[in-house]
């Protein structure tokens, strides 16, 4: 019988250290109170000089953006919305970052979950699923790069996967697999890019905790999910946040090509 974790408490914020001074970072998925939220004010917080935010929710975007320009001011913080199945779109979302001087940083947090039996699941639910969170990260790896390498900077890429990527979850087929194929796409594009300078790497989070997953997750899995963990409690978004900063800093100058687990549940 596996004993019960003990919750540890969750450590004190980390105030900011000039990580990312005077980069242009790009936030894909960064409405709400969720991970993509969490990155955005960390980059804020780490002295970047213009943040872009993009979502699909224009009412949250337009409050997030709003939030975040009356802390830290008007002129760092630019917002649109976005659908990263929408070329066009994510091409208009760089456009911006070029008014700043171009794209330094690229997080690609956009993605879409649901539970599905394999058995039962639709093409439109496996194809959705895929387009926003595999072939959307794709679009955004591909533009971001595209842009970095035409300015000749030596820009970086950070990825949002998820440990379930790696290990199997009932009706988390159509997920799983976008995830596994985000490892995949940032082991091989970073290859693809590193001759220009340009990074990639990802994180895979297991469980962060946020309103919305609160709603939406029954008390009782979200305590079962929450003594799989290490620590027996999940993740702030700013914890994940927190290595995704770390990823797109020049502390990592050497690091490409690398999925880090931000969970005890990699396997």
């Amino acid at each position: 019988m596996t004993a019960t974790r003990p919750e540890q408490p969750t450590p004190e914020y980390v105030p900011g250290h000039g990580l990312l001074a005077d980069k242009v970072v790009v936030v894909t998925a960064a409405a709400g109170a969720g991970i993509g939220a969490a990155v955005a004010r960390r980059a804020l917080e780490e002295a970047a000089g213009v943040v872009i935010i993009s979502d699909t929710h224009e009412r949250r975007l337009a409050e997030a953006r709003e939030s975040l320009a009356e802390e830290f001011g008007e002129e760092r913080v630019r917002a649109l919305a976005v659908d990263v199945t929408d070329e066009a779109q994510v091409q208009a979302l760089l456009d911006i970052a070029d008014e700043h001087g171009g794209v330094d940083v690229m997080v690609n947090n956009a993605g879409l979950g649901g539970t599905a039996d394999v058995l039962e699941m639709t093409d439109d639910e496996w194809s959705r699923v895929l387009d926003i969170t595999l072939t959307g990260t794709f679009r955004c790896v591909r533009a971001a790069g595209n842009r970095m390498r035409a300015a000749g900077k030596r820009g970086v890429i950070v990825n949002n996967a998820s440990v379930i990527g790696w290990r199997a979850q009932e009706g988390q087929a159509h997920y799983a697999a976008a995830k596994a194929g985000v490892m995949a796409l940032t082991r091989c594009a970073a290859l693809d890019v590193a001759p220009y300078g340009i990074r990639v790497n990802a994180v895979a989070p297991s469980l962060a905790m946020h309103p919305f997953l609160a709603k939406v997750t029954s008390d009782d899995l979200l305590a079962e999910l929450k003594q799989r963990e290490a620590f027996g409690r999940a993740a702030e978004p700013w914890e994940v946040a927190n290595v995704m900063v770390f990823l797109a800093s020049d502390y990592s100058s050497y690091l490409t090509g690398e999925v880090i687990s931000v969970s005890s549940q990699r396997a």
